[in-house]
Order: structure tokens, then C-alpha cells, then sequence
């Protein structure tokens, strides 16, 4: 379903010499964290923190599928896209690639389920995010 997806955020993220791991390529664990620090600048540029209370953005799936091994120094390229928004839910899709370089580093997909924070219970998503991706 690549045709109903939204480009809606592109993050740029310098590659830490903390993120590789014994191989001497990035993390595959640092892969999630990219994605989520996407997502946050996305949610937070429309207003939108997560907060002790009311209702907030959690992640309910994550996966990623590596393509080419991530290695410093760069700046890591995040694209994030999203789908149509259900009742509570928006499905998000990543590709991560490296600036200036248009080979596909990795894949990756979360959704996004909107939650009462004090109940745990799903709730509508709110009419702004709804519109932003409308």
C-alpha cells in the first residue's frame, strides 16, 4: 500500500561513535531509536509532548528490517510516513538512509495507538493529528 502513504517527516541524526557494536556497524537497536527520535520531532512539531496525564501517542509494534550495516561517522536521513488514521491508531512506515547517499539502509513500521494516560485505554485520535494527515 506504498500509494497511501504520507511523507511527513524527514529527521536528520548524527551517528554516534557509541552506536556501533562489536561488528564495527551500528546497533540494531539504535535503528529503533532513530526511528522514535523521527517520530517525536513529528508529533512534538505538532504539538503533541508526552505528558503524565490526558492523552498521549505510545507504540503498541515496532519492527525494522536492516538492508545495509550502518557505519560512523554520517548523519543518519529518516523519512517517516504514515497511513490513513483509524479511530485510535495510525500506522508508520521509516526508511533510513544515510545524507547524501540514496541507497536504503533499512526499513522500518510502528503503530501509533492514542491512549488515555491515566486509564491505559485507547482513545480517538485528536482532530489536529487528523487533520495533519488528511
Amino acid at each position: 500500500m506504498q500509494s497511501q502513504r504520507k511523507l511527513v517527516q524527514t529527521s536528520l541524526i548524527p551517528i554516534r561513535w557509541g552506536d556501533m557494536d562489536a561488528y564495527g556497524h551500528v546497533n540494531n537497536t539504535i535503528y529503533f531509536r532513530y526511528t522514535e527520535q523521527c517520530r517525536c520531532e513529528y508529533l512534538e512539531g505538532l504539538g503533541f509532548k508526552v505528558m503524565p496525564h490526558g492523552t498521549a501517542p505510545v507504540i503498541i509494534n515496532a519492527a525494522c528490517t536492516f538492508l545495509v550495516p550502518i557505519n560512523y561517522p554520517g548523519v543518519v536521513e529518516v523519512r517517516m510516513f504514515c497511513g490513513h488514521p483509524g479511530r485510535s491508531s495510525v500506522q508508520t512506515h521509516y526508511e533510513i538512509r544515510l545524507q547524501g547517499d540514496d541507497t536504503l539502509y533499512a526499513t522500518g513500521d510502528s503503530k501509533i495507538v492514542w491512549m488515555d494516560v491515566d486509564t491505559g485505554k485507547s482513545v480517538p485520535i485528536p482532530e489536529g493529528l487528523r487533520a495533519a494527515l488528511s
